[in-house]
């Protein structure tokens, strides 16, 4: 069997070619050589189709030629300033948009492609990881040939599924706000789906076209963001050798996310305030003023109106922010948004090429017990560990994970030849409640099985309450006892032995 390898690690067989990459066209934008020779033979021994265009007009021609097919740019993140926003704005202008990838030529690098991309490719790489990119970019591209707009994939929507009345609630809002010029101020926990709703701001208003470029102003030095925001001239400081466009500039035209802006400085404030006064700005080392067309969306964990009595955040910035607020509550808060948004996450892994698995409606209903202190993100979590561990499995109850399943039950014990099941209750003195979904979903739902979830759920309340007593438990169910037992065989509640003759 041949095979192609370098000394990264890259091994491909004639087993990894022809999976449906031989009708994708992979344009080239790179700075280094030798990263342009190992990407085009990569690609080239899985049967893609790969060009380098000379320059951004020669791409806008490229992808009209190939319109017919998947269409791929992989641009590099460390292409100079003049050049990367050339080629952006040739990939947004083109009528059918291809797919971007951005790439990281070297580690430790910066990655400064912005914009609506796929996804990162980093040198070297795995097979896998350009396999998982290239299936992105044919999902992408079969959206836009089905009329759906071009935009990211569609994973970038999920956490915010849902039918509860809050998810609706905010889904609404953003509706009502994403075509104005308002500043949007989200609020929420970690974990609750803030970038989101940023992206689905940007995604409805009239600036869909345009990059949207989030920053996260906690995970940035102080000293730095300015610099990250505004850009800098060469020689500003030391290190900086070349000059740089900050993310002001990138946005563009488009949307500039503000996340964790509760952590910002106070001198950081200060500039910001006067950008979104005057809306013009200078680079750091220049004095030359630029003008912006950019709208803000922010975001942050924290209580603002706290931070301003305890003198951390500047009282006039939090009034220009706060124009029109967005708050997402909790997972916890909204529990029966839980069955919408495991089938979401696990549609993501599907589309993703990462396995798949299967929740029964009893593990469903435990996960909707737990409280989430991760949120979304958490679930999300939980969904890709569940799928690596039980591999197209379906996974009950039993087979979460233990802190999933605190206080839910598993399973009854075996039915005595008293008929007494020794039921020990996890609740106290408070038999288990049932976890119903008060509304129908936009989707649609499997009324067999929720019925079959409920039912389970109604037998077990009826075996506690009667102390384990089959007999007691088919009258509060009002049913003959015989029927009863079928029941319990048919879910399998019961340990060990048949129940024949009970």
């Amino acid at each position: 069997m041949s095979t192609a390898s370098d000394s990264a690690g890259w091994v491909a067989t004639e087993n990894n070619k022809g999976q449906a990459f031989n009708a994708i066209t992979v344009m080239l934008v790179l700075s280094e050589p030798a990263s342009f020779d190992y990407l085009q033979n990569v690609l080239q021994f899985i049967d893609c189709d790969v060009h380098v265009p000379e320059s951004p007009d020669d791409l806008q021609r490229l992808v009209k030629r190939f319109a017919d097919r998947s269409t791929s740019v992989f641009l590099s993140g460390q292409l100079p300033d003049r050049d990367r926003s050339a080629y952006l704005s040739a990939i947004n202008a083109c009528e059918t948009r291809p797919a971007l990838i951005q790439v990281q030529e070297k580690n430790g690098d910066e990655m400064l492609v912005s914009g609506d991309v796929l996804g990162t490719l980093r040198l070297p790489c795995h097979y896998e990881a350009i396999a998982g990119l290239l299936h992105k970019a044919q999902v992408y591209d079969e959206s836009q040939r089905h009329g759906e707009a071009p935009r990211r994939p569609l994973e970038l929507f999920r956490s915010l599924s849902g039918n509860g009345r809050a998810t609706r609630g905010i889904n609404k809002m953003i509706e009502q706000v994403a075509d104005s010029e308002a500043t949007v101020l989200i609020l929420g926990e970690s974990g609750t789906g803030k970038e989101v709703v940023a992206r689905k701001l940007h995604y409805h208003s009239k600036r869909r076209g345009r990059p949207f470029v989030p920053v996260n102003c906690g995970a940035i030095p102080g000293d730095l963001l300015e610099s990250e925001l505004f850009g800098h001239e060469k020689g500003a400081f030391t290190g900086a050798i070349t000059a740089r466009q900050g993310r002001f500039e990138l946005a563009e035209g488009g949307t500039l996310f503000l996340d964790e802006i509760g952590d910002m400085s106070m001198h950081m404030q200060v500039k910001l305030l006067r950008v979104l006064q005057e809306r013009t700005f200078e680079r750091v080392g220049s004095n030359r003023t630029i003008h912006c067309n950019v709208r803000i969306i922010a975001a942050t964990h924290r209580n603002l109106e706290q931070s301003i009595k305890e003198d951390l955040f500047r009282e006039d910035l939090y009034y220009r922010l706060n124009v029109f607020p967005i708050e997402v509550p909790p997972l916890r808060e909204r529990v029966e948004d839980i069955p919408v948004l495991v089938n979401d996450l696990i549609l993501r892994i599907e589309h993703e090429k990462r396995g798949s698995v299967r929740l029964t409606p009893a593990a469903v209903t435990a996960l909707t017990h737990y409280r989430w202190p991760g949120n979304v993100r958490e679930l999300a979590n939980l969904i890709e560990r569940l799928a690596i561990l039980f591999p197209y499995g379906v996974v009950d109850v039993a087979d979460l994970p233990e802190k999933f399943r605190a206080g839910i039950p598993i399973s009854v014990p075996e039915i005595s030849d008293d008929d007494v099941l020794p039921v020990v209750s996890t609740h106290g003195d408070q038999p288990n409640t049932v976890s119903s979904m008060p509304r129908l979903p936009a989707e649609g739902i499997d009324l067999k099985v929720h019925l079959a979830n409920m039912e389970q759920s109604l037998i077990r309340q009826a075996l506690e309450e009667a102390n384990g007593v089959v007999a007691h438990a088919a009258k509060k169910l009002k049913m003959r006892r015989t029927t009863l037992v079928e029941k319990l065989r048919k879910y399998g509640l019961q340990r060990g032995q048949e129940l024949t003759g009970l």
